[in-house]
């Protein structure tokens, strides 16, 4: 009979064959919203998000019951891959010579990929929703069948969709599988697909058809150019209208937008697609922020190196990025007779500089932080403004130490990381990635660092989720992903627990015992690139950045040539205290010199007038807060002082 262990360390006999639907029968687990359920299998240890329909593959372990709420990921993912086929069914129903290719949820919706000669455009968008409404409302099941790898690949080949052929051979498994919208032999609409999927159409509640652009089949530019159809669902109407007013809102944080109003970068077609030119104004907040960067590691026993950004091809050769990513590495350079790479990365240089010396017990830990320079080919249709690039610099740091001080050299990481997010005015949710179906090393080995790991984490009291088999082939990770003021989440830091550099580098420290052994190596980043990490800090802020992270932290304007004068020592003042001013004296009118300044967004504007001349003070207007204030100016100078010192994140 099979098993079931629930989380609460119960166990459960299950008829054979039993559907995953039926495992949510019992009453520990029922609930009017669950729509499926995770769970690790006993045979392979590899995680499975099951519909209610889906058979479960023997003894099993429950790790989460997915449920159709906003906050619960597994249950969204459900609904968006159901609304998927919703949105494939209603397209094929009013353009029959759609051919589908594939339609996977993604973060906040979902996409179909078609080969359609018809060009869809936002003009097809009602018909479309109008017909997945129709849809919705006859609240057909869907209905998954399977059938073995010949007689599915047969079917196929008859139906004559070369796409869904391709896919079916890239799939595993003796068995194929189907889901239909009604009844196998009666079915409205079928797709070959893995689900999940919701029990009947009629559970999708709130969707909205988004967009639509062009997509090569899997990415390959030499292949048909594609429509890809997104679209968005959510539980309920109320969360799909939240969440388009968080889209209107990001739409206006663009840090495209922005980093040109704000003259912050640019980006050239005569140098190369994703390579940032970085602005005045945008250098002075990238050299802020790595200011903070160097005082924080200074402060916390941290050397800094640096590492050249070439190197020859024996390198990678022998950390495997030749073997593993050399199509995300540019072309090789020849130089006296030996192929150099641009770097896509830094810790090889970090582990032949620590060769480089006999490393003892006592001299760990070692702490080794660079902000290095690398370069990585991205497909050109991925790149997007300061977010995904082709040339970044990392803050790459490489802790050595022994297996005796991972503990405590984690807890120094999660500090760091906290305290950097939290003078960003970040919130985030950690995330510990596990042992991932291909990796290196033994599983004794990953269950150690994956349990160091975990442990930082509770004895920093940090709430984390488990990333079952994100981990990458070599480390176990935590990866940390930021919260942003519209409540999205970024791609931040990440800690890694490395089970092979060591190895693969012959990276050695002699023990108490005169004897040779491995340091454990922590690969880490806080702030993961400063390209990606300002652009992301631009739509955080909306581009008004803090006081101590400003640019331009106030414009100084004059009403007239009589305040002129006393405008200039203001800002001569102003300038000698440390402060980031411009001057605005011209002859336009006080108003428009106060609207230009504030569409750059400084956290004051300073005006100068009769009064304030005659008085010696500054009357100070307040980013936001639509308040006049007249103040001396030392007083003011010593405000702007305190907020910059404390990093405060409000004026």
């Amino acid at each position: 009979m099979p098993k079931a262990t629930l989380p609460d360390g119960s166990t459960l006999e299950l008829q054979p064959g039993a559907k995953a639907g039926e495992l949510l029968e019992q009453p520990q687990l029922r609930d009017g919203k669950a729509v499926a359920v995770r769970v690790r299998p006993a045979d392979n240890g590899q995680p499975q998000l099951l519909d209610l329909a889906t058979p479960l593959p023997g003894d099993v372990s429950v790790l989460h019951v997915a449920r159709l709420t906003a906050d619960d990921q597994d249950g969204l993912y459900v609904l968006r891959h159901s609304c998927a086929h919703v949105m494939a069914e209603a397209i094929c129903s009013l353009w029959p010579d759609t051919r589908l290719v594939y339609g996977p949820p993604v973060e906040d919706g979902f996409y179909y990929d078609i080969d359609l000669d018809h060009p869809l455009s936002p003009d097809d968008f009602e018909a479309i929703e109008a017909k997945m409404s129709e849809i919705i409302k006859a609240d057909l099941p869907f209905t998954r069948y399977e059938m073995p790898r010949d007689q599915a690949m047969a079917k196929l080949g008859a139906e004559g969709n070369a796409y869904k052929l391709d896919n079916a051979e890239r799939a595993k498994g003796d068995t194929l599988t189907f889901y239909v919208t009604g009844q196998p032999g009666d079915a409205v609409f079928e797709d070959l697909c893995r689900g999940p999927h919701l029990p009947s159409t009629g559970c999708v509640h709130a969707f909205k058809v988004m967009s639509v652009a062009g997509a090569y089949y899997r990415g390959d530019a030499s292949q048909k150019m594609l429509q890809r159809v997104y679209g968005t669902a959510w539980p309920d109407r109320k969360q799909l209208k939240a969440h388009l007013l968080r889209l209107e809102e990001a739409r206006k944080r663009d840090h495209r937008l922005l980093g040109k109003q704000l003259d912050l970068y640019t980006i050239h077609d005569e140098i190369g697609p994703g390579l940032i030119h970085w602005h005045p104004k945008g250098s002075l907040v990238r050299h802020i922020i790595e200011d903070f960067w160097r005082q924080e590691h200074f402060r916390r026993g941290y050397d800094l190196v640096y590492t050249p950004h070439i190197a020859s091809e024996r390198i990678y050769q022998r950390s495997g990025h030749l073997e593993k990513y050399a199509d995300m590495m540019y072309a090789p350079m020849d130089i006296d007779g030996v192929n150099y790479y641009l770097k896509p990365m830094n810790c090889p240089g970090h582990y032949l500089m620590y060769n480089s010396s006999t490393r003892s017990y006592r001299d760990l830990p070692l702490r080794w932080c660079e902000l290095g320079t690398v370069y990585r080919y991205e497909p050109s249709g991925t790149l997007h403004g300061m977010l995904r690039v082709r040339g970044f610099t990392q803050d790459d740091a490489h802790t050595f130490c022994t297996p005796e001080q991972l503990g405590h050299e984690l807890d120094l990481i999660l500090e760091l990381m906290d305290f950097m997010m939290r003078s960003f005015g970040y919130t985030y949710q950690a995330y510990l990635a596990t042992r991932p179906e291909k990796y290196l090393g033994t599983r004794e080995q990953w269950d150690r660092a994956t349990g160091e790991l975990r442990a930082a984490l509770e004895r920093r009291g940090l709430d984390y989720r488990i990333d079952e088999g994100g981990g990458v082939f070599y480390a176990p990770k935590i990866d940390i992903k930021l919260i942003d003021s519209l409540g999205r989440e970024w791609q931040g830091p990440t800690h890694q627990v490395d089970l092979q550099a060591a190895k693969r580098f012959d990276i050695r420290y002699i023990g108490p015992d005169n004897e040779p052994h491995e340091p454990v190596i922590i690969h880490r980043t806080v702030l993961g690139s400063m390209e990606r990490f300002v652009g992301g800090l631009i739509e955080h802020f909306a581009g008004a950045f803090p006081m101590w992270l400003a640019p331009v932290q106030m414009v100084i304007a004059t009403v007239s040539e009589k305040s002129e004068a006393y405008g200039r020592s203001v800002y001569q003042k102003i300038g000698e205290a440390g402060l980031r001013a411009k001057l605005d004296v011209g002859a336009d009118k006080i108003g428009a010199k106060i609207r230009r300044a504030s569409l750059q967004k400084p956290p004051y504007v300073v005006v100068i007038g009769e009064k304030e001349s005659s008085e010696r003070t500054v009357n100070v207007r307040t980013r936001g807060k639509g308040t006049q204030e007249a103040m001396g100016l030392e007083a003011f100078i010593e405000r702007c002082r305190r907020q910059i010192a404390s990093r405060t994140l409000e004026l």
